[in-house]
């Protein structure tokens, strides 16, 4: 966070907030997409897909170097999402669990 301007503890819990919120209310990836091109710089979004690319490799147990060799994805940062994935806030394993959800039903539906 920036250090130049004078933001509250309050202030900045409600700023955070409503980022969230509104993300929650966008419908579609392309929606979620457009929004994250209009808030971030290229360089952030990348640094999000890095992180989510590692997530299922590590779930799966796959080595930090094989996950690097195969994402170019630097072994810090593979560290870092390791570490919430284990410590962290949730949020890495609710979103992979409800993507592998969606899946799973998408396979059943399209084979069943």
């Amino acid at each position: 966070m920036k250090t130049h301007r004078t933001v509250t503890p309050r202030q900045e819990v409600l700023a955070e907030r409503n980022l969230c919120v509104a993300l929650a209310s966008l419908q579609t990836p392309e929606e979620v997409r457009a929004f994250l091109r209009d808030l971030c710089t290229p360089a952030e979004i990348q640094a999000m897909a890095d992180r989510w690319t590692v997530v299922d490799p590590l779930k799966r147990a796959v080595p930090y170097r094989e996950i690097q060799r195969l994402t170019g994805v630097s072994v810090t940062t593979i560290g870092r999402v390791a570490r919430f994935l284990t410590g962290g806030n949730g949020g890495y394993a609710t979103a992979a669990r409800r993507l592998e959800a969606a899946r799973r039903a998408a396979h059943a539906t399209a084979h069943g």
